[in-house]
């Protein structure tokens, strides 16, 4: 079992930035991938970023390329995602997950831990 809490979500005007982390507990960090997505109502979770266990390899969604980065810390068993030039379309719950495995994944069902959930909200 691993237990993820997200935090550093929050309110912020489009333009800024803000960084959300999400620690891991449970099991060996670094067996993990780690991935964020987001979902506002009534729509899908959709993907965001993903990091594999030793954190050289990542990928984004186009939605974000060149303006969001994902990284981790193995030691202190804690992910990240930074997120800067942020827009209104940015609004959305961020979940981080967790999928056991050496690569990177960017499905959903690859995922077989969740986080609760943090709040990015970006006014226009």
């Amino acid at each position: 079992q691993v237990q993820l809490v997200e935090s550093g979500g929050g309110l912020v005007q489009a333009g800024g930035s803000l960084r959300l982390s999400c620690a891991a507990s449970g099991r060996t960090f670094s067996n993990y991938a780690m991935g964020w997505f987001r979902q506002t109502p009534g729509k899908e979770r959709d993907f965001v970023a993903t990091i594999n266990w030793s954190g050289r390899t990542t990928y984004y969604a186009d939605s974000v390329k060149g303006r969001f980065t994902i990284s981790r810390d193995n030691a202190k068993n804690t992910v990240y995602l930074q997120m800067n030039s942020l827009k209104p379309e940015d609004t959305a719950v961020y979940y981080c997950a967790a999928a056991y495995g050496d690569s990177f994944y960017s499905r959903r069902d690859q995922y077989r831990y969740w986080g609760q959930g943090t709040q990015v909200t970006v006014s226009s």
